[in-house]
């Protein structure tokens, strides 16, 4: 049986993490019902209005909290906010970066409104039950849980590092660094502009010795982990043409082609049964780990059992590779399939065309132009005439098999740095020391930030990703969640950085 962990018992005695134990216990209620205000902010970067709102919620509670912050604007695009607060004699500056932007919700999927912030007394999964948000100085439970978007990805952050400061701030205990913010509104939307920000106000971040990146959950078990790299993302969207207009299938079945099987067939040739990906060259650009990489690698619990069971699993891709081993090399993923309806909207006909969204999650080597060359070059070797557009008539009379392939511009390679990195180093004995000594450490999340990438590969600068939110949180769906008892790790683990040696 897999060993679960708990994030909560504390390793040593810490008089930091002591006093932010207990300002929880005191102003846990007050703390909650202050996230919940900012939980109704809707935070989608393509609605300007919202975003700024969700921004200026923020400029003025770290404001309130000492910091002394401003928003760093480009035209049409979400604001940075930036702030910092110097300390006399600091050791060393940090940055902590987390992002304000949420997912697109499809409200009919939530139980509750994703802007409406709910609080359950446990998960709805484990029969959880809804209750009142408690009132002033009411005690809270380890196993609540608040409903709504963004709840854990990313707003989580926020609430531990502002709480962490206020308990802080509550015992007149400085900061031992001084530390920026930097605070992304688009990350969601692969953050475009983010590079700008960064090039035409370097001289607010030059200074920077290690970036604190804020966004992700502690490992399956409930141990804490850090990562020291994230993958790169790119996708295509391909679109199979038949007839100009979708054709009654007692009419014309058996005799016009099916874009829905045409598309199902050339997918079939991408990628294998046991996970493996059949384009040619796919695999070739991969950067090899190194040998200290390979060793924490090996010393990850193998959690996949546990997995499998949690997710309802009975076989995964990758011929029995644990799910850590398969986050090392480029993943291919059909997102998404349309042709025609299903349920009660089907209809007897032939739809005119079928269309399939894929992703890729690139590792270190990976070029996200020549990934989605690959692909292309591909899909000409299995008989395609490959267009940027809806093809005309001549198109259509010339060609068997027309597909329009849609290119992401805004794909961004992988990120790492080296996971002995003696920069960052002290921040993990230190939460060894003092919180949990049973740390994981991952060469590189599955997921993909463009931040990381650029602070690790472009601005050359240390960095490491410090998770707090629960695994299960439904990140990027419906019904996404925040679990309180992980908010004592995370605002003990922020009070912890600000104040260690």
């Amino acid at each position: 049986m897999l060993l679960l962990f708990s994030p909560f018992v504390l390793n040593g005695q810490n008089k930091v993490i002591d006093l932010s134990t207990k300002w929880i216990e005191e102003n846990g209620a007050d703390m909650i019902n202050e996230y919940a205000e900012f939980l109704k902010l809707p935070n989608h970067a393509s609605n300007l209005t919202d975003i700024n709102k969700n921004a200026e919620f923020l400029k003025n509670g770290f404001a309130k909290r000492g910091f002394d912050m401003q928003l760093l604007k480009l035209p049409d695009a979400p604001p940075i906010v930036y702030g910092e607060r110097k300390v006399p004699g600091a050791k060393r500056t940090y940055c902590f970066y987390i992002h304000y932007d949420g997912q697109p919700v499809d409200p009919q999927a939530w139980k509750h409104g994703p802007f409406n912030p709910t609080l359950y007394d446990n998960a709805m999964h484990k029969g959880g039950k809804k209750i009142k948000f408690p009132k002033s100085g009411e005690k809270i439970e380890k196993e609540w849980r608040i409903y709504a978007r963004s709840a854990s990805d990313d707003k989580a952050p926020f609430l531990t590092l502002w709480s962490a400061i206020d308990a802080l701030n509550s015992s007149n205990i400085p900061f031992s660094s001084n530390i920026k913010l930097f605070f992304d509104g688009e990350e969601e939307s692969s953050s475009p502009n983010v590079m700008n920000y960064l090039e035409k106000h370097s001289e607010l971040f030059d200074d920077i010795d290690v970036w604190l990146l804020n966004d992700g959950a502690i490992f399956q078990t409930g141990q804490p982990q850090f990562k020291f790299g994230g993958r790169g993302v790119t996708s295509l969207e391909l679109t199979v043409y038949g007839a100009n207009s979708s054709l009654h299938s007692g009419h014309y079945g058996n005799w016009a082609p099916v874009p829905g099987q045409m598309l199902a067939r050339l997918l079939t040739s991408m990628k294998s049964e046991d996970g493996t990906v059949l384009i040619d060259g796919f695999y070739d650009s991969v950067e090899p780990i190194s040998d200290y990489e390979r060793e924490q690698i090996n010393n990850i619990p193998n959690i996949d059992e546990h997995l499998k069971n949690e997710l309802g699993l009975s076989f995964t891709e990758g011929n029995n590779q644990t799910l850590f081993e398969r986050v090392l090399i480029p993943s291919f993923t059909i997102r998404g399939l349309s042709s025609g309806n299903v349920g009660e909207k089907s209809r007897n006909v032939i739809p005119s065309k079928a269309i399939a969204s894929l992703g890729m999650r690139l590792v270190k080597g990976n070029d996200p132009e020549k990934m989605m060359d690959l692909v292309e070059n591909h899909i000409k070797k299995e008989g395609w005439h490959i267009t940027d557009k809806n093809p005309d008539s001549e198109t259509r009379s010339k060609y068997e098999k027309i597909i329009k392939v849609k290119r992401n511009p805004n794909g961004f390679p992988a990120g790492k740095i080296n996971m002995d990195n003696a920069t960052v180093k002290p921040i993990i004995e230190a939460v060894k020391k003092h919180i949990d000594p049973n740390i994981v450490l991952l060469s590189s999340s599955g997921g993909s930030n463009r931040i990381y990438q650029i602070i690790w590969e472009v601005l050359d600068k240390p960095g490491i990703s410090v998770n707090m939110v629960n695994h299960d949180n439904n990140q990027h769906a419906a019904n996404e969640n925040l679990k309180l008892g992980n908010l004592w790790y995370g605002i003990n683990l922020m009070a912890l950085l600000l104040t260690m040696e």
